[in-house]
């Protein structure tokens, strides 16, 4: 999404309030299977997928009637209070396409209610479970052609909550703006489904208690750039967050939640308001008690992430993602890895359920013909 800044003489009271889209909306849906794409090398970049979907909120806080348009820039004013105080949350899913052509959603309806929790504790009014599935079925559609062919990857859907009206006091924005957008992806990490290398990092911290860690807020991110940066310049994949309070207990990574695994145990970092619930988390864990794990959700000690068997990330962008090393005070520890690690074993069930080679049993697909 690109962002025009225009000075405030060019607006007047009511076109600041306002957010301005060009409103070039498609009337066929292209003929074209697919995009003229490099299925082959796709990573995690954007290629802008042929259409938005926008809903305005209005000031009664009821949301009107969306509808596509053509992705491309949009107008906002200076004073908008996402630019200026950070009033957001976003979510990310992913279309993928079966064999016989038809599109598969995994849980919308999931994030749907993650973005009404991460809204409330910004203060901002969000869609319905309704409106959210819809908007995101509506970009599927009409961007089926940059649906990647099954095994190549999917189409990573954006939806975007944001406070588009002007306010100069601190407080909350006028006027919402709810958008969704899309772009056809590969794997998250460079690595592929190589084996991560991750950086326990003591410097920073990604969240406090007591603040917006546990949301979707577009606040959180900006912050971990820095040492995120530090990390990859020292030919690390991502980073391992701690506590803010002992700096001894395990949070998340950058992006994604984390597993640790010792025998038949798997234990995740409980979620207590500094750890997103991830939705790929929440699904990786009942597939594992399903498959006769014991699942534990608790404070999880950097010394027992040391001396785990194995260790694996979870995400919608990354999927399940096997770890190969750790480094923490500068000791590197290794892991199991391979077909025959839990890690792989948990992948092969969630990506199955997700491209509709395993029959979903529990309601978790939406269907898209």
């Amino acid at each position: 999404m690109y962002i025009f800044l225009q000075s405030f003489s060019k607006y007047n009271a009511q076109a600041a309030s306002a957010l301005q889209e060009e409103r070039k909306k498609p009337t066929h849906q292209d003929d074209d299977e697919y995009a003229d794409m490099d299925w082959d090398n796709l990573g995690f970049g954007l290629t802008p997928a042929d259409y938005m979907y926008v809903m305005k909120c209005s000031k009664d806080g009821e949301f009107t009637k969306g509808e596509l348009s053509r992705f491309g820039n949009i107008q906002l004013s200076p004073s908008a209070g996402v630019l200026n105080y950070g009033q957001g949350v976003y979510e990310g899913t992913k279309a993928q396409r079966k064999e016989n052509g038809k599109l598969l959603l995994f849980r919308p309806d999931q994030n749907a209610v993650r973005m009404q929790i991460g809204a409330e504790r910004m203060l901002m009014p969000s869609p319905s479970v309704d409106q959210f599935v819809d908007a995101v079925k509506q970009i599927a559609s009409a961007n089926k052609r940059w649906v990647p062919p099954p095994g190549k990857g999917s189409l990573y859907i954006r939806p975007l909550l944001m406070g588009s009206g002007p306010i100069l006091g601190l407080a909350p924005a006028p006027e919402y703006t709810f958008i969704v957008y899309a772009s056809p992806v590969g794997n998250y990490f460079k690595e592929g489904v190589a084996d991560l290398n991750l950086y326990v990092e003591e410097e920073y911290v990604r969240a406090a208690p007591g603040g917006a860690g546990g949301v979707k807020s577009i606040t959180n991110y900006a912050p971990v750039l820095k040492a995120l940066r530090r990390a990859k310049s020292r030919g690390f994949s991502d980073i391992l967050y701690l506590d803010a309070v002992k700096k001894k207990y395990l949070e998340e990574a950058s992006s994604c939640n984390v597993f640790v695994v010792k025998g038949r145990t798997i234990s995740t970092p409980a979620t207590s308001g500094t750890i997103l619930e991830g939705i790929t988390r929440k699904s990786v864990m009942e597939i594992a008690s399903d498959q006769g794990y014991q699942v534990v959700e608790k404070a999880v000690h950097v010394d027992e992430v040391m001396n785990a068997d194995e260790v694996f990330c979870t995400g919608t962008a990354v999927g399940v993602a096997p770890v190969g090393t750790i480094t923490y005070q500068d000791k590197r520890v290794g892991y199991e890895t391979g077909d025959e690690s839990v890690c792989q074993k948990l992948r092969s069930v969630l990506v199955g359920l997700q491209t509709g080679t395993i029959e979903d049993t529990k309601g978790w697909i939406t269907c898209i013909n």
